[in-house]
Formats: C-alpha cells, structure tokens, sequence
C-alpha cells in the first residue's frame, strides 16, 4: 500500500518542527515530502509534490493559509485528488466555528497530541473519498470567507469608482460596472463598453463592495451578479458565466461554485 504524503507550512520554525515531529511520533507511515514557512512556498510545492494532505497555518507571509487553499483549489490539475486540509491556528475562534459541521480539519497551537490523533484519525477516515474532497473544500472555505465580510458589514461601500483611463481620470458608477479583474499591480475596471485601472487590490477591494451585488467568482475576479445572463457547467464540471452585456465569459473557480447550485 503506498503511503500518503503530507506538506506542513509554517511560519515559525519551533512550531513547524513540533508539528513534524508528533506527526512522525503519531502517525510514523506518513510521509512528509515537503515542510515550508510561506503561504507562496506552499502553493509551489503542493502543486509539484501533490501531496494527500496539506497542514497549513492560517497566517503565513506571503499568502495566508486560505489564499494557499483557493489559490490550489483553482489550479489544483483535473483528474487529480485534492489534497485534504487541515488548518492550524493559534486563537481563530471565528474561524473554528467554520470547521464545526466540515470535514476539513484544524489544530490548535500549541500542538496537543490528543486533538492531533483525533485530527488523524478523521484523516484516515476521509482520504480515500475524492468527490466529498471537493465539496467539503467549497463549503469550509466559503465559510471562512463569509467571516471577513462580517467584519467589516459597517464600513461605508464604494458609489463611485475613481479609475484612470489614459491620461484621464474616470468617475464610474459602482452600478455600471459589469466586473473587476485582477492585475499585476492594478485591479481593471470593466463596464459594459469601457475599461480603466485602479490602483488597488481585490483584497482591499472586496469590503468596500455591496456583497449582496458583487460576487467573487475567481480570486482575480469579482463579478456584477446583475450582470450575470447565465452559469454554464461543461463536461469535466467547470463553471463559466455567460454577462448581459459583455461578449466574454468568465471562469468560476470550485471555491465559489456553491454561488451557483440550485435554490
């Protein structure tokens, strides 16, 4: 039988090496292939080592734990497992709530070997389901999305966006904007027959939006949801959006697939 496979990510080195070690204490069949101290580490060797099983601390340099799990989730290769989460956390008691009814798993810090076997013990129980995988990746991330929002439902929203088009600035109003897309350095503004360029990021984007309105569909797009005509799942189950008023579609990570189910 082969033995299943870990990655370990974590940014401070006493704990990443105490993970490690009660891992290989409790669990000595598993492998660890790959142990990194950055939310970009993490993602690059994930997607080169396909590991079963990702131990991820949710806040790292680079990308936090949940921007590492999107960012696979959207790249993750098709026809490949994806590899079985288990977050860990120092104090995140919001965050734990989002694991209570989920199958993706968490460790407090400091590491205690009790909660750890019961941790691997659901492990065991779970890896060999790939369809249950995906879903219950959807689910407890889009839980702790919805816990980021929350916190910021007081803040004023943006009316107008301020927008460079050329030497120009452009006022456009939040309503004519059909969607947002993700730069290097920018975030692209596009209206139903226009483009311009702010100079921000999603992520400091999102809470200043009407997330009842605005709906991210990918983690470089964010999407008018009245601009929606249709969603399309093709044959492999991969979602795009077809827009009312622009000719292009727009792809639907499986992060935010479940915006999509049936009512």
């Amino acid at each position: 039988m082969t033995h299943l496979r870990a990655i370990v990510a974590e940014d401070e080195p006493i704990l990443s090496y105490a993970l490690v070690q009660a891992l290989q204490r409790l669990w000595p069949e598993l492998q660890i292939c790959g142990v990194v101290d950055n939310g970009v580490a993490a993602v690059r060797e994930a997607l080169s080592q396909r590991p079963d099983i990702l131990f991820f601390d949710i806040k790292m340099p680079g990308k936090s734990g949940l921007e590492a799990a999107e960012e696979l989730a959207e790249d993750w290769p098709d026809g490949t497992p994806f590899p079985l989460i288990v977050f860990v956390t120092a104090y995140d008691q919001f965050a734990l709530q989002a694991f209570e009814h989920a199958a993706v798993d968490y460790v407090l810090k400091p590491i205690n070997d009790a909660r750890l076997s019961k941790t691997i013990e659901r492990l065991k129980l779970r890896v060999a389901s790939t369809q249950e995988r995906d879903d219950e990746l959807e689910a407890v991330i889009g839980k702790l999305r919805a816990l980021a929002p929350a916190a910021a439902l007081g803040s004023e929203k943006l009316t107008l966006i301020r927008a460079a088009s050329g030497n120009q600035i452009r006022l456009i109003p939040i309503e004519e904007v059909v969607y947002f897309e993700a730069t290097d350095k920018y975030v692209n503004v596009i209206t139903a027959d226009s483009q311009a360029l702010i100079r921000t990021s999603l992520k400091e984007l999102l809470p200043q939006l009407d997330h009842a309105q605005f709906w991210q569909i990918h983690r470089s797009t964010i999407v008018n949801s009245r601009q929606i005509q249709v969603a399309i799942r093709d044959e492999l189950g991969k979602l795009t959006v077809k827009l009312r008023d622009r000719k292009e579609t727009l792809q639907v990570s499986r992060v935010f697939a479940h915006l999509f189910k049936q009512m």
